[in-house]
């Protein structure tokens, strides 16, 4: 008896293993930013986030449908009211080129290398699936399961959006125009709202939530190299697999789930959602 109950211990242990490993590299980051940084506050952010990130993972592999959604507004509502509104930093990509051509390490640049250039080498595009502030609302719209074929030519708008947005904030600098704090500050208010009003047209056009994702963001150009070589990723056994394409179905970013190899068509794209290792009949996904 003693020997099951120590098993079904250690079993439960190694379930929530990913979101105890998540917590402990956000403390981790957390702690450093603190110390080099002698600046209290990065030591609340990241002990936040990365509490909200392993709580709602958790959440998560308890079974509870509520548990991603729980994850996108308690960061997606930090980081757009509390960091954007109310402290009036620009953490959309405007603002990382801002900080970039300053050359200094704050704000969006911190942001961007832990959640969207190098944290991919771990979590993938985890981002996109539970913090994304624009994705937050666009994932309450009522095409989950995308209802019309991808099309894959538009995908070339994120990279122009990619160059404009690098483009705009050059031009400010080279131009040498003063008050650009303010200046970020609007810019991270009116890129929102294009962004929210852009994500749900394209969502209504295509039927699907995560039109947006797949043919505007630009900051999927940082996302899809690193996530080539996520460490946590959805994996295929393709022996179980009965090419039912349950899975295909239900995938919101059109991956190709039903096969191991990393260059799976869309392998990219994977957003961590977990929707098809629940719709498979075999327990091939994992």
């Amino acid at each position: 008896m003693e020997k099951r109950t120590t098993t079904k211990n250690r079993n439960g242990f190694s379930k929530y293993l990913v979101s105890i490993l998540l917590f402990l590299l956000f403390e981790a980051v957390a702690i450093t930013l603190w110390l080099t940084k002698n600046n209290l506050f990065y030591l609340l952010n990241f002990s936040y986030i990365g509490c909200c990130l392993s709580l709602g993972t958790a959440l998560f592999t308890a079974g509870k449908r509520y548990a991603r959604h729980f994850v996108q507004l308690a960061v997606g509502c930090y980081m757009l009211l509390y960091l954007g509104v109310f402290s009036r930093e620009n953490m959309q990509i405007e603002g990382f080129w801002y900080y970039l051509f300053l050359g200094t390490f704050e704000a969006a640049t911190i942001h961007y290398a832990v959640a969207k250039i190098f944290g991919p080498l771990l979590f993938g595009r985890g981002w996109c699936g539970y913090a994304c502030w624009t994705a937050m609302v666009l994932d309450f719209l009522p095409y989950k399961r995308p209802q019309k074929p991808r099309k894959e030519k538009l995908g070339i708008l994120r990279y122009v959006m990619f160059l404009l947005s690098l483009a705009l904030v050059s031009a400010l600098f080279l131009m040498q125009v003063t008050h650009l704090e303010k200046i970020m500050f609007w810019m991270f208010l009116t890129g929102n709202a294009f962004y929210y009003i852009a994500g749900i047209t394209l969502a209504l056009i295509f039927k699907d939530n995560r039109a947006f994702c797949k043919y505007l963001c630009p900051v999927t150009v940082f996302l899809k190299p690193m996530s080539y070589f996520s460490l946590l990723r959805v994996h295929c056994d393709e022996r179980k697999c009965v090419h039912c394409g349950k899975c295909l179905q239900v995938c919101p970013m059109n991956v190709e789930v039903n096969k191991e190899s990393r260059k799976r068509k869309n392998g990219t794209e994977c957003i961590l959602c977990y929707e098809c290792t629940k719709s498979c009949p075999k327990k091939a996904l994992h």
